[in-house]
């Protein structure tokens, strides 16, 4: 799990859950020098970005790390098979989505997406632009 403060203000932080290859991808939407943090600063819009495959044996960790967040954690479904196990969708061993687990509030499709779909989303949230809130 990588914590990054988006805009180096502490408005935005976001929780990278990267599971496999869509990582590379929402690694590559991070701007540049933006700090690494060991925690979650406190008033801080959480955005939390999964990206890959999710998978039976990990869905357990994924969630819990999620609520750990707090209710007002803003979801991101980041690829094909965070969205709805892609490529691998009938195996038996893969997670048909994370919104099995919680609610999403963003899908970005593609396998991979593009980095830049990401940032445009963050971006919006920033200018609130899109609602947050918390969940039931």
């Amino acid at each position: 799990m990588q914590i990054v403060d988006w805009y180096s203000d502490a408005s935005v932080v976001v929780v990278d859950l990267a599971l496999a290859c869509c990582a590379v991808e929402s690694e590559f939407a991070v701007p540049e020098g933006a700090p690494q943090l060991s925690e979650v600063p406190q008033g801080a819009l959480v955005v939390a970005i999964v990206s890959g495959t999710l998978t039976d044996a990990v869905a357990p960790l994924v969630h819990q790390t999620i609520l750990d967040l707090g209710p007002d954690v803003h979801v991101v479904s980041f690829g094909a098979c965070a969205a709805a196990g892609g490529p691998y969708w009938d195996s038996y061993s893969v997670t048909k989505g994370v919104d099995q687990l919680v609610k999403v509030d963003h899908y970005i499709a593609g396998c991979p997406p593009p980095p830049h779909s990401l940032a445009a989303h963050i971006d919006t949230l920033r200018a609130g632009l899109v609602p947050t809130g918390g969940r039931p």
